[in-house]
């Protein structure tokens, strides 16, 4: 499989008998993802094994997604599926607005201060509910938590994997 896959979630487990699967979500858009009609890939840890699949519903349930794939219909037929990862290809990618980025264009980011201070890397990235905040790990000392809002986020290029901030006080505390 030459083209590029994006990691959207993790089979963590089953749910009932009809082949329903728990899914924790690594997606940005897991309303959408997980719709039915949605195309994903299943894929194993390994990555020697895949089978791509179609959601016939999804819903979510407290901290997880409930998905029923078509065509698998009982546990004894999902319950192979635990532990993989569920991905997409480019061309499943959802087209985005002016200023929003996928998590796998902002993680491995660059972050620096408006005055050029290197301030760390993106690692992570936390919804809140307000906004996102990005985490910034640093070479030395606590990773630096980046409020994705206006006031702060100054800048992003993702093409240079580069993000400038202002630091406004407070955020960078030792």
């Amino acid at each position: 499989m030459s083209e590029k896959l994006y990691n959207v979630g993790k089979v963590v487990n089953t749910h009932g008998i009809r082949g329903e699967l728990k899914v924790i979500s690594s997606t940005d858009f897991p309303d959408v993802r997980f719709a039915k009609g949605s195309r994903l890939l299943l894929v194993d840890a390994d990555g020697r094994n895949s089978l791509e699949v179609e959601v016939e519903a999804g819903r979510q349930h407290k901290n997880v997604f409930i998905l029923k794939l078509s065509g698998l219909n009982n546990i004894n037929e999902v319950e192979k599926y635990k532990g993989w990862d569920i991905k997409v290809t480019d061309e499943n990618l959802i087209e985005l607005e002016e200023d929003e980025y996928y998590y796998h264009e902002i993680i491995g980011c660059r972050v620096v201060s408006e005055e050029g201070q290197e301030i760390g890397t993106v690692t992570e990235i936390l919804t809140t509910g307000a906004n996102d905040v990005w985490v910034a790990e640093r070479p030395k000392g606590k990773p630096v938590l980046v409020p994705v809002i206006d006031d702060v986020l100054l800048k992003v290029d993702v093409e240079q994997k580069l993000i400038t901030i202002r630091l406004l006080e407070g955020l960078m505390d030792e």
